[in-house]
């Protein structure tokens, strides 16, 4: 492997209607956000991305998060328990999936693009994945931060800017 695995599947075909090239993005993105990986071997990451449905995400927060409702999008990692990280062999960072409906509603209400929004959560989920979170003001200061920078280099406009976008 030369670089992260970035594995993207797609369960809801709505995705590739709106967005015929959504796999070759989402692995561009999340490649350039893996590039926070840090002490991690970027070279040995394997992440998925999954491009779901409302359905899927209510069940999977209901079940996993215990809120009976879809989200835009929830991240899993898989090196939460801080255990150490495989010397050899692939690292598996985790998988994040995003609900089709929930995210266009927000990308239409909040006057964005499907395709930039999109950007904005697979830099969020993954920067989850990465161990960031914005439980209090100071992480989410410090997560919101990294996402306008990466969103920048990626010339996706800040999300934040002027935006009633919960953190």
């Amino acid at each position: 492997m030369t670089g992260p695995d970035i594995i993207v599947s797609v369960d809801c075909a709505s995705w590739t209607r709106a967005l015929p090239e959504v796999e070759s993005l989402c692995r561009r993105v999340a490649a350039v956000s893996l590039g926070l990986a840090g002490e991690l071997p970027a070279d040995r990451l394997e992440v998925s991305l999954v491009l779901a449905d409302d359905a899927m995400v209510r069940e999977l927060n209901g079940q996993y998060r215990g809120q009976d409702k879809p989200t835009n999008v929830l991240s899993f990692a898989a090196l939460d328990d801080g255990g150490p990280v495989p010397a050899e062999g692939p690292v598996l960072l985790g998988d994040v999936i995003f609900a089709y409906e929930t995210t266009a509603a927000e990308a239409a209400a909040t006057g964005k693009t499907l395709d930039q929004h999109l950007c904005h959560l697979v830099v969020h989920g993954i920067l989850h994945l990465l161990g960031y979170d914005h439980q209090n003001d100071a992480e989410a200061d410090e997560m919101e931060g990294l996402e306008r920078s990466l969103l920048a280099a990626l010339g996706v406009p800040d999300p934040y800017e002027e935006s009633d976008e919960p953190r």
